[in-house]
């Protein structure tokens, strides 16, 4: 196909090809769709004028797969995909997942483990002296020392596990193109030691910049504080205005160096790179197999921003997109959106119009644009700084615009809400018009916890602006007569959350009247601070020691009390409850989160004795703990099928302590 980029011999002949200027090596499936970090670097290259093949999943254990191009002339490109291939093969309990989005037909299996590492040693069997550049999510968070969850290690920098020569972080538009132009210029891959937005190997540690030297790999081996300090300089360095060098020695002649990140886009940049050829969707070759089924949740969605100031300690955008928030024109999302209405499979409804967190479309400060975010201050924690400017116009401008196309029946807004953003502004329209319009029956929010012990840990606000964002999101249904709900994601085993912790959260859900389907279990992934908390069992911030339930039975209990309605969990709940000091749950009062189960069975027997005798000894009995069963069914119902429990009314949610 020549409006894809070639994926065999017989493309490149299509398009006149003797040679790629690059090969590039992605764990997933390909499909050319800005949402896919690998189509946009792809596409940014071929603007540049440079010539790139694609070859998606290749069989790891056949070193001919990843010659079907043959040799590239300037570089070998290698990506884990979209998602880190050991979140995308493992839940958080280490179990093997099902299927990957990421791949034709769903079917798992078709990458290894640690891609980007397998990839770059088969090129290495293959052309010993074949130049390697590694980018993506996976390189990205592991470009130095870092712990790996799933082997349960401290692991050295990617760069030298995977062999590459050079390492882009980041998103890489920028970088990669002046990579891209410096080889093509002739420069060896070995002296390109200056681009932002890179890390490179070197066996000297000499650089002619402001530089900061890290702890050694060894040292933090054998110091988890040190490396606790070591994350916190890094966390203190993403910024690209403020960044320094960073130095991460391996041995005496073995270093991994740093280089600070690119500058944002400016809105005429992410314009480009969104206008650029793309074919939205996925190669058509992956048909037979049912095609790729990550394309449908974006599909219909757009990006409007990038970065984000939100500060949550379990999520790593800080280290890959960086705090400064980046938006595409009014007129870029609105040709998109154009384009998106012509599609035979559009129905009138855009999914999502966001990012990383949707109602960001401005950096947080005037200054951050010069200056460059705070580099020991947060934007929203541990509550908004005077200088944020919490301002939706823009957004809402965007979203009234958008909702005028022909075309266009509905626009959904799916992405995060960061809500205490949403509260900071005195000027309550957007809170107005996205109840009205852009919700689709349930608003997804992300509280996390309601304990404020775990929320200081998780760099989320305090449970309290949670409970006056519920109590404003009820009266605006009320107001516009509409019955519309909140689904909370909650988060278990957090570092700072205790048994109590747990237990209080199940009293805030039996209070609501809500269990949720799913529970997300903290999942300890590269680069991110609750991670480095979870490892180290301190917090970066304050080298204070954090409580971290690392046990799995633990774990368990945390998560079974979230879905304490759940028959199969009752063992846990009672276990947990018994461990937590809290029997006063057990029972048959309203407040109660589950039966005693030998008094349970007591009177099924004392029930049936009654029935062989008529009843007539212990019906007032019987009658009393009806009674009781009543209020306890009561208290347990839940939401109708399909929909998700409506916001509590005010001062229904009791404060706990």
């Amino acid at each position: 196909m020549r409006d894809f980029l070639p994926i065999c011999k017989q493309d490149m002949e299509q398009r006149g090809w003797q040679q790629c200027d690059f090969v590039y090596i992605i764990a997933d499936a390909y499909v050319d769709h800005p949402s896919f970090g690998p189509a946009i670097i792809s596409r940014v290259l071929e603007a540049a004028g440079y010539r790139v093949g694609i070859i998606a999943q290749p069989d790891w254990k056949d070193p001919a797969s990843i010659t079907i191009l043959g040799e590239p002339r300037l570089a070998y490109l290698v990506s884990g995909g979209n998602m880190d291939p050991m979140v995308n093969h493992y839940t958080v309990s280490k179990k093997r997942r099902q299927s990957d989005a990421f791949t034709p037909g769903g079917m798992i299996g078709k990458r290894p483990d640690y891609a980007t590492v397998v990839y770059c040693n088969l090129i290495r069997r293959v052309k010993k002296d074949a130049v390697i550049i590694i980018g993506g999510i996976e390189a990205s968070l592991r470009r130095l020392a870092h712990y790996d969850y799933w082997s349960e290690k401290f692991k050295r920098s990617i760069l030298l596990d995977s062999q590459a020569d050079l390492l882009l972080y980041g998103m890489g538009e920028r970088s990669v193109v002046e990579v891209a132009d410096a080889l093509d210029g002739g420069l060896n891959i070995k002296d390109i030691t200056y681009i932002d937005g890179t890390v490179y190997r070197s066996t000297a540690a000499d650089v002619p910049v402001p530089s900061i030297t890290l702890p050694s790999y060894r040292q933090m081996c054998e110091n988890k504080r040190l490396y606790a300090e070591s994350f916190y300089t890094q966390y203190c360095n993403t910024d690209p205005f403020s960044a320094k060098v960073l130095i991460e020695p391996y041995g005496e002649k073995e270093f991994v160096i740093q280089n600070p990140p690119q500058k944002p886009l400016t809105q005429q940049e992410m314009d480009r790179v969104y206008a650029l050829p793309y074919q939205r969707t996925y190669h058509p070759s992956y048909e037979a197999a049912g095609g790729v089924p990550a394309i449908s949740e974006v599909r219909f969605s757009l990006i409007s921003c990038r970065g984000c100031f939100g500060g949550c300690s379990f999520c790593a955008l800080t280290f890959h997109q960086g705090r400064i928030i980046q938006t595409r024109s009014h007129e870029s999302i609105l040709q998109e959106a154009k384009l998106m209405t012509y599609e035979p499979d559009f129905k009138g409804y855009i999914h999502d119009v966001g990012g990383p967190t949707a109602n960001f479309r401005q950096p947080a400060c005037k200054k951050q644009l010069t200056k460059g975010a705070c580099t020991h201050k947060q934007c929203l924690f541990p509550k908004p700084c005077n200088q944020l400017i919490a301002d939706h116009s823009d957004y809402v401008a965007l979203l009234r615009k958008l909702r005028q196309l022909p075309g266009v029946k509905k626009v959904f807004i799916r992405s995060g809400i960061r809500f205490d953003y949403l509260l900071a502004d005195a000027d309550d329209t957007f809170f107005r018009e996205l109840v009205r319009f852009h919700v689709s029956g349930q608003l997804k929010v992300a509280p996390e916890h309601i304990a404020d012990p775990v929320l200081e840990k998780m760099g989320k606000p305090p449970q309290a602006v949670y409970e006056k964002f519920l109590q404003k999101y009820r009266q605006l249904n009320e107001h516009y007569g509409l019955k519309q709900y909140v689904v909370p994601y909650l988060m278990s085993s957090h570092p700072g959350s205790t048994l109590k912790e747990a237990v209080a959260l199940a009293e805030y859900l039996r209070d609501l009247g809500y269990m949720p389907e799913q529970v997300q279990d903290f999942y300890p992934t590269p680069s991110t601070l609750s991670t480095v908390m979870y490892y180290t069992g301190l917090d970066p911030r304050t080298m204070k020691k954090v409580y971290v339930p690392t046990n799995p039975h633990e774990k368990a209990m945390q998560r079974a009390l979230i879905q304490y309605r759940n028959p199969k969990n009752y063992d846990l709940v009672q276990e947990a409850l018994v461990k937590a000091g809290r029997t006063d749950l057990i029972g048959f009062d309203k407040h109660c989160l589950i039966r005693p189960r030998k008094l349970a069975k007591e009177i099924q027997e004392s029930r049936k004795a009654a029935a062989k005798k008529g009843g007539k000894k212990s019906g007032g009995m019987q009658k009393k703990q009806s009674e009781q069963g009543k209020t306890t069914r009561k208290n347990r119902n839940l939401p109708q099928k399909g929909k998700s429990p409506s916001v509590p009314k005010a001062g229904g949610a009791k404060k706990r302590k």
